[in-house]
């Protein structure tokens, strides 16, 4: 660790004050906005060029993130999926092959399966929480196994430690989309893993203002994609959105602190509610994965899913009679939400997928907690009456 990373021990010291370097701009608490595109250089060799390139405010959200992350050095794009698309086109090559979780976010799922599939590349999808499953799908062209955990819709874990091991043995590059977890509760490079990944547009940001991607990993391999995927592609972040993303990572401690303590609540709340069938959230003690989650992660977010017990025109009743939850496909903002991911899926659907019929997602925001428990348990119980 760097001498000014020592200065900055908790991650909360990282989000207030890491590489804002107040003397460098003027003792400004707030560090100004390079909202530029290019950069002159006549008088003073500074190192920048072009803000596709580089750019000082970019560069403080990245300084705070790779810290955060425990990784060497840190990328941001323009959105979530701009990371997520350039880390695999990093990786992948003609004719590879991947392995990838069959409940990853489904626009991975969908890059991989319409667009890599046009070079050749293939993909095998697995459930993910068995080590002997994902070793079985290993191929010897395998550039990579992409993992998400916990995954979308059914909060599922993969073993990260063991799936690093497995992979490097094998010179097998790791990836990992860590939106979900946030740096502050899980650190997947820490375990093992090569490359990290976020839609910053989520808990980072916080405020349900910007889209903003960031990927972690050693420097040689960021230096890499900031010349090709990120800088080819156009995908860098605007310095206004850094900007953006850096006064939402200022407040990231105590908003996730306040997100776990609603989420557990509201989990514990729903899972003996005679209205629900059954919870999936990590953070209770019933998911059948809780002590592997432990042992891999130091808290909980704000999102996690529930099956109601009625059918789709209750259940449908229920979400538009909740008055503290809008309904939006989002997360991790400081507003609550609720999603249905599984309401319209058929048996067949269902099976496919893994994804209960009914099933709907909940985000739980910023609100006062004793507020939302209790729009949850009106809806609930109005539910009977559709």
């Amino acid at each position: 660790m760097d001498e000014k990373k020592r200065e900055f021990v908790t991650k909360e010291d990282i989000c207030t004050h890491y590489g804002d370097e107040y003397d460098r701009h003027l003792g400004a608490i707030v560090p100004p906005i390079f909202q530029n595109t290019l950069f002159t250089r006549k008088t003073m060799n500074h190192g920048y060029t072009y803000t596709r390139v580089s750019n000082p405010t970019t560069e403080i959200a990245e300084k705070k993130i790779a810290a955060l992350e425990e990784g060497e050095e840190a990328r941001c794009f323009s959105s979530g999926m701009a990371a997520i698309t350039a880390a695999l086109m990093h990786v992948l090559e003609k004719d590879c092959h991947i392995v990838c979780p069959s409940n990853v976010y489904p626009p991975t799922r969908g890059f991989l399966e319409t667009y890599m599939s046009k070079f050749g590349v293939e993909t095998t999808f697995v459930t993910g929480e068995s080590l002997s499953e994902i070793e079985q799908a290993l191929r010897p062209e395998t550039k990579a196994i992409y993992l998400e955990t916990p995954l979308s819709n059914l909060f599922t874990l993969q073993d990260l430690r063991a799936v690093a091991d497995i992979a490097r043995a094998k010179g097998i590059v790791t990836i990992v989309d860590n939106t979900w977890a946030t740096p502050l509760y899980q650190n997947p490079i820490a375990l093992g893993i090569d490359i990290v990944v976020h839609s910053a547009t989520k808990y980072m940001g916080g405020h349900s203002d910007i889209l903003a991607g960031v990927m972690i990993g050693r420097q040689s391999v960021m230096d890499e994609i900031t010349h090709r995927e990120r800088g080819m592609f156009g995908a860098a972040m605007d310095p206004h959105q850094a900007w953006l993303l850096i006064r939402g990572l200022r407040t990231l401690p105590v908003r996730m602190r306040q997100h776990q303590e609603s989420a557990m609540k509201a989990a514990a709340f729903l899972e003996s509610h005679p209205m629900v069938q059954r919870v999936f959230y990590p953070g209770l003690e019933s998911h059948p994965q809780y002590e592997l989650g432990r042992s891999q992660m130091s808290g909980y977010s704000g999102l996690f899913s529930f099956v109601p017990k009625g059918n789709r025109e209750q259940i449908t009743g229920f979400m538009k009679s909740l008055k503290l939850f809008e309904e939006g496909p989002s997360w991790g903002g400081f507003e609550s939400l609720i999603n249905s991911p599984g309401l319209w899926l058929d048996e067949e659907a269902s099976a496919r997928t893994g994804i209960p019929q009914g099933l709907v997602r909940l985000s739980i925001g910023l609100e006062n907690t004793d507020s939302l428990l209790a729009d949850l348990d009106d809806a609930l119980h109005r539910m009977k009456r559709f």
